[in-house]
């Protein structure tokens, strides 16, 4: 069996541990060629030690010297490299077959579109890059012939659901719907008065899914929802009004397609990314991912209901933003990333995050996007705009 050699974006993160899993679990299948981590150096050093890539990643120089310190002699025959540029070199290194692009944020935008054009097999996290830069990413895609295979639990159980020779066409495939699952996150059922004072804690303590801190916050405002809305509409092809967000708190069924006959296809597993990720590394085969078996007796039932938008205007803001189109879903992103950061810094209050990604919407008009440059000058205008907003409330 040829081995395929593998780049992970964001390899020290929650998605890039998770992948690690499965790949030892399975060397005679994958070789790991190039691994990447911003800033976590010491975790990166533990995972070069094991997986002997051949090229490491960090966000600067001074990370690239740490890390060369600590491999010490087994840094012998690796390239230990630094920057956004580096990020993109290993994304589309020739050698490689497949990139995981498990970057958090508009900080994947760039390498994850470098292993685009250079027509990688792409397994998709980073759902920000489809989130900023819908129509530039698919139509580069289309030019490069890449292959993308959505590594988020939902847009992996609609792929799934979808029939095997799907091609952009939910009419002609018979699809009536989409149905996209939410858990609703810690605070579903707290009262909302209540969430006032809610602090990074409480919001970084998801009842189902372990994540890191910033995408965990987003799944309690549902604003993770409302971006993984946005990258549904790209990655099938599917119109707003049929996308349809479902609040099932036992994250069991990961997301449904309704089709003109009345049937609806689901995929249903433990809260594990590992099961998305093993799916997506061996397509069309099956491999074991360490992800224990579906025990429905022991789920015992599964619940399901409407979002209400008031309890989660972060998702209203979302369709609103993906039906405006152009720059905004851009806007959107830059302005959430901005409200987060700020609320886990304690610099905002919890409820105002929704309040500041609106304000920025109002404040920057949408504009055409029809290249990159304008996807980070959106970007760039957004994150400006809700600065602004944040320290001068």
């Amino acid at each position: 069996m040829t081995r395929q050699r593998l780049t992970i974006l964001g390899a020290t993160g929650s998605i890039g541990l998770s992948t690690l899993d499965v790949v030892a679990r399975h060397p005679e299948r994958f070789e790991v060629v190039a691994l990447t981590g911003h800033h976590r150096v010491e975790v990166l050093a533990r995972q070069c030690r094991t997986h002997h890539p051949r090229y490491a990643v960090v966000g600067s120089a001074q990370g690239a010297d740490q890390l060369a310190a600590l491999l010490g002699d087994e840094a012998h025959g690796m390239e230990i490299l630094w920057g956004e540029a580096a990020l993109e070199q290993v994304a589309a290194l020739p050698e490689v077959d497949a990139v995981m692009a498990a970057i958090v944020g508009a900080a994947g935008l760039t390498p994850t579109l470098a292993a685009v054009r250079a027509g990688k097999r792409v397994l998709l996290a980073n759902k920000e890059a489809l989130v900023m830069a819908g129509r530039v990413f698919m139509a580069a895609v289309s030019q490069s012939g890449a292959r993308l295979l959505p590594i988020d639990s939902e847009h992996n159980a609609i792929f799934q659901s979808l029939p095997a020779d799907y091609a952009g066409n939910l009419a002609r495939s018979g699809v009536r719907r989409i149905l996209l699952t939410a858990s609703g996150g810690p605070f579903l059922s707290v009262p909302l008065e209540q969430l006032q004072g809610v602090t990074p804690e409480q919001a970084c303590a998801h009842p189902n899914w372990v994540m890191g801190r910033k995408i965990s916050v987003d799944s309690a405002t549902m604003m993770n929802k409302g971006l993984e809305l946005i990258e549904a509409h790209w990655l099938f092809n599917a119109p707003p009004d049929l996308i349809e967000v479902v609040i099932h708190p036992q994250s069991v069924i990961h997301s449904l397609v309704a089709y003109a006959d009345g049937s609806v296809l689901a995929q249903l597993g433990n809260p594990d990314m590992r099961t998305p990720i093993a799916h997506a590394l061996a397509h069309p085969e099956r491999i074991e991912a360490g992800v224990e078996p579906l025990d429905l007796f022991d789920v015992a039932r599964l619940t399901f209901e409407r979002p209400d938008l008031s309890r989660f205007p972060c998702l209203d803001l979302a369709y609103q933003a993906l039906r405006a189109g152009g720059s905004a879903p851009a806007v959107l992103n830059a302005a959430n990333e901005v409200a987060v950061a700020a609320f886990l810094d304690r610099r905002l209050p919890y409820l105002r995050i929704a309040d500041v990604i609106a304000r920025v919407l109002d404040r920057v008009p949408a504009m055409a996007v029809e290249d990159l440059e304008s996807v980070l000058a959106a970007d760039q205008a957004g994150r400006e705009a809700a600065l602004a907003i944040v320290a001068n409330p």
